[in-house]
C-alpha cells in the first residue's frame, strides 16, 4: 500500500484512540457550543448540491457536522481513528457510512477513492498529529477531493507540537500554528484559502482552558 511519505515519519497513536473511547460519552456536554464548527459546516451544505459525496474525517460523535451535512442530501463518509466515537456517530447519523481509520491509512492505495469527495470537513483532526505529519494528512486531503474540491478545516490557534494537555479526565498530545504559519501550511499542501474566521472559545465542564478556534474555508488548488 502507498504511503504518502509516512514511511518517513514516526507514526505513534499511543493514547489518543484509547482516549476518546473513554470519553466519547461526555464529549458533547463538554463543547456544547461549535458556532465555528457549524458556520464552516454551514459552508459546505451551501455549497455543495444534493448528493454531494462528502467525508466527515474525525467525524466524533458525528454532532452537528455528520448528521447537518447529512441532512442537506449529501452522502456523508464518517472516519475515525476511535471505535467508540463512531460508535456514537453511527447512532447519531445512521444514513452516513463509517470506516475507522487513521489519515493515513488514506493515502494512496487506501480504502477510499482518490478524487472521490466533492468535500472534506475535518475539524480540529489535524490537531492530534505531530507537525511533521499534518502536511501529509493535508496533501492526502488534497488528493481525496475532486478538482475544486472544498475542505472546512478547524485548528486551535497554539505554536505547539505534539504537547500532552489534560483532557476530560485522561491526557491526548496536540499540535497547532499561529494563523499565519497555518495558512502556510495549508497552502504549500494545494489549497487556496477562501475565507479565514476565528473564535475564541471556552470549553464547558472541562480542564481545558479558553483556546482560539481558527476555521479556514479551503479550495483544492
Amino acid at each position: 500500500m502507498g504511503t504518502g511519505g509516512y514511511e518517513h515519519v514516526d507514526r505513534d497513536r499511543a493514547g489518543q484512540a484509547e482516549a476518546f473511547d473513554a470519553i466519547g460519552d461526555r464529549y458533547d456536554e463538554a463543547f456544547p457550543h461549535k458556532e465555528g464548527q457549524l458556520a464552516a459546516g454551514g459552508w459546505l451544505t451551501a455549497s455543495l448540491p444534493a448528493g454531494s459525496r462528502v467525508l466527515d474525517l474525525g467525524c466524533g460523535t458525528g454532532l452537528p457536522t455528520a448528521r447537518d451535512l447529512s441532512a442537506a442530501g449529501l452522502q456523508v463518509t464518517c472516519v475515525d481513528l476511535s471505535a467508540h466515537m463512531l460508535e456514537l456517530a453511527g447512532r447519531n447519523v445512521p444514513q452516513a457510512r463509517f470506516l475507522r481509520a487513521d489519515v493515513a491509512d488514506l493515502a494512496a492505495d487506501g480504502p477510499l477513492p482518490h478524487g472521490g469527495f466533492a468535500a472534506v470537513a475535518a475539524f480540529f483532526t489535524l490537531l492530534m498529529l505531530p507537525r511533521p505529519e499534518i502536511p501529509l494528512a493535508l496533501r492526502t486531503v488534497r488528493d481525496l477531493l475532486e478538482p475544486g474540491g472544498l475542505l472546512a478545516l478547524g485548528m486551535v490557534e497554539a505554536d505547539v507540537d505534539d504537547a500532552p494537555i489534560p483532557f476530560l479526565g485522561h491526557t491526548i498530545r496536540v499540535s497547532g500554528y499561529l494563523r499565519d504559519e497555518l495558512r502556510h501550511v495549508v497552502v504549500d499542501a494545494g489549497f487556496e484559502v477562501i475565507k479565514e474566521e476565528s473564535y475564541t472559545y471556552a470549553p464547558a465542564s472541562t480542564d481545558v482552558p479558553p483556546e482560539e478556534q481558527l476555521f479556514l474555508y479551503c479550495r483544492r488548488a
